[in-house]
């Protein structure tokens, strides 16, 4: 199996698949999934600078629309479960970002970036059935700010975090 994994990662890692794999990976870790798209976009980005701002944008979209899909998924979870919609979804993220939501509608999905409460929040925006436009604009919005602070901190550190990571054997 570690071979397989590794054989794919290799695949995956070439250049011509790098924008293919960065939307996969940011579209797959803004589900409710355990992943993080930073690595992948922060190789790219070192891997290709001339990729930077296609990078952000495929990132943005990926996540954007792997938001979406959790929304949809709290949908359809109401939807299959009706006279449950008044009960809080379970876990305390789950209620963090239930209160977010219910304080400021559609606009707490700016907040969806946020590791660990980021993505209870839009399944959770799904399940109060809030406007799904509205949702997905914000969520576009607060991924596309994470994603181009992220990458400017980044290209800017980078030149200072090499020969550290280097001395250190890193």
């Amino acid at each position: 199996m570690d071979h397989w994994f590794a054989g794919v990662v290799a695949w995956l890692a070439l250049p011509q698949y790098g924008l293919l794999t960065l939307f996969v990976v940011s579209l797959v870790s803004a589900t409710l999934l355990p992943l993080g798209s930073e690595p992948a976009l922060a190789g790219l980005v070192l891997l290709n600078p001339s990729l930077t701002w296609w990078a952000i944008l495929v990132a943005t979209i990926g996540n954007t629309i792997g938001g979406a899909i959790t929304w949809a998924t709290g949908y359809g979870a109401e939807r299959a479960y009706e006279g449950l919609a008044h009960r809080k979804p379970p876990g305390p993220a789950s209620r963090r970002a239930r209160m977010l939501v219910d304080r400021y509608g559609p606009r707490a999905c700016l907040l969806s970036w946020l590791p660990v409460i980021g993505d209870p929040l839009c399944a959770v925006a799904g399940w109060l059935q809030l406007p799904f436009w509205p949702c997905v604009g914000y969520m576009a919005v607060g991924k596309f700010l994470r994603y181009l602070f992220y990458t400017i901190a980044l290209v800017w550190l980078w030149p200072y975090l090499r020969p550290w990571l280097q001395a250190h054997g890193l």
